[in-house]
This record gives structure tokens, C-alpha cells and sequence, in this order.
């Protein structure tokens, strides 16, 4: 189970930090993310932090922006968040058990978090 926190309001330029808590999985053994989606818009992948060795890959849209991390010893997720934008606002999912196949995904077997809010005002 995942439980995403964190989310919020904040105005343009700046920041949040999202949380997210697993239980009955270690969240390290699986390549882990985030996912948003916004009103009226498919959903997004990112950022993503692989199991092994714990490398990252970030969508273009936060790069540079955003920074995944994993804490191993309290089994969380974390996505921090700086120079938000409007653009930004969004349901950020967490995810475990991501496949790439020419994008991101999530296995049939994998995990969501029921999802925080974010909303970057202008």
C-alpha cells in the first residue's frame, strides 16, 4: 500500500515536497515513481528512481525542477518540487513496479497511491 502527503497549495516559484509511505512492500525493490494528472490532460509520469542502484530519469516538463528520492530505511518516496508553475497543478500519484516500453509504465501487478493535490497558483 502507498500513501501519498505533501500536496497543497503554493503560488508560483515555489516549492513542495511530496511524501509517500509504503507498508507491506519495500518500495526500494521496485523501480518507484510519480505520476500526475491534471483536469482534462492524460496522465504523466515524472520522475521515476530505479531499484538498483538507485538511478533517476525526470520527464522534460520537470527537469531540473523536481528531484526524486527514496529513503531505504523508512520506506518512503519523495518528490521535491521547486519553481512551480501554474502548468504543475495536478493529482500526483505515487507508483512501484514501473516497466519501460518506449514510455513508463505500470505493471498489472504494480502499486498506486491514491494520489495528493497540487495547485500552483499564478
Amino acid at each position: 500500500q502507498l500513501q501519498a502527503s505533501g500536496g497543497g497549495l503554493v503560488q508560483a516559484g515555489g516549492s513542495l515536497r511530496l511524501s509517500c509511505a509504503a507498508s507491506g512492500r519495500t518500495v526500494s525493490s521496485y523501480h518507484s515513481g510519480w505520476f500526475r494528472q491534471a483536469p482534462g490532460k492524460e496522465r504523466e509520469i515524472v520522475a521515476v528512481i530505479i531499484s538498483s542502484g538507485g538511478s533517476t530519469w525526470y520527464a522534460d516538463s520537470v527537469k531540473g525542477r523536481f528531484s526524486i528520492s527514496r529513503d531505504v530505511a523508512k520506506n518512503t518516496l519523495s518528490l521535491q518540487m521547486n519553481s512551480l508553475t501554474p502548468e504543475d497543478t495536478a493529482v500526483y500519484h505515487c507508483v512501484a513496479d514501473l516497466r519501460w516500453r518506449n514510455s513508463w509504465y505500470v505493471r498489472p501487478e504494480g502499486y498506486w497511491g491514491p494520489g495528493t493535490q497540487v495547485t500552483v497558483s499564478s
